[in-house]
């Protein structure tokens, strides 16, 4: 199963979301601070609702205390950035992936940039508009890593 990564995101109704889709995916949520807002904000809760006790989170003081223990487990990390080498769709996901996503307001910064095995884009029609919801942009890469890796858990048609 892949991980879902946000370094240092700044929007709780964005990690909120992204922490409904975790626990309905059961992918583990990765938080890399610092975070732009406290765990206990409402606005984080709301988005979340009643599904924090079912969200398999992590959290990290910073860069390096992820990266030592993502380094120690192994697996891909991928950055989803503006300036990605090729489609998200392009990659051949792995169960042992660990998706990256930055901070709504900065992207991810360069030094994650480097550190990173592979950069990936998710096109867009309109170069005037500049990314896509932090939230959105996460579900986009983490359910085309599922679905490449014929995840269906529970779904009976």
């Amino acid at each position: 199963m892949p991980h879902l990564v946000l370094v240092t995101p700044q929007i709780p109704p964005n990690t909120g979301n992204i922490a409904r889709t975790c626990a309905a995916t059961h992918t583990p949520l990765h938080l890399v601070g610092p975070l732009g807002f406290e765990l206990s904000d409402r606005y984080l809760k709301r988005a979340g609702l009643d599904y924090w006790p079912q969200v398999d989170l992590a959290l990290y003081e910073d860069w390096e205390q992820f990266y030592t223990q993502q380094q120690q487990q192994g697996g891909r990390t991928i950055a989803f950035s503006t300036g990605g080498r090729c489609s998200y769709i392009e990659l051949d996901y792995r169960p042992t992936d660990w998706l990256l996503f930055g901070s709504e307001t900065e992207g991810l910064p360069q030094t994650v940039l480097a550190a990173c095995d592979e950069t990936v884009t998710i096109p867009m029609a309109r170069s005037a508009v500049r990314s896509l919801n932090l939230a959105t942009s996460a579900a986009i890469g983490l359910f085309e890593a599922l679905r490449q890796l014929e995840f269906s858990p529970l779904y009976h048609p």
